[in-house]
């Protein structure tokens, strides 16, 4: 049995929406957040060359290349919403 685990023990991955509000590309991120997806989610950004905010209310776990890939998107000006706490605390002891 996997150690992470949703319903019905399915393995929890990274779920990503694409949508566009007021000319902004807003990527939804749901699930787990890995190294794995971090190369994913630069070729969806590097296709798409609107202004991006990433939504990341449902991440429930994201590891340490995921948590540096969204320190570098906030510091290049890419606006992080809903981050949770746990993310954003863990971020900033990346930068000290």
């Amino acid at each position: 049995m996997p150690w992470l685990a949703g319903p019905n023990n399915i393995t929890m991955t990274l779920r990503i929406e694409r949508s566009v509000r007021q000319g902004i590309t807003v990527f939804t991120l749901s699930g787990r957040m890995t190294a794995e997806e971090v190369a994913e989610l630069k070729a969806l950004f590097d296709a798409d060359y609107r202004k991006i905010v990433l939504d990341l209310r449902d991440v429930r776990l994201a590891d340490r290349d995921a948590v540096k890939f969204l320190r570098d998107c906030e510091a290049d000006g890419m606006k992080l919403e809903n981050c949770p706490a746990y993310v954003r605390e863990w971020m900033e002891r990346e930068n000290n």
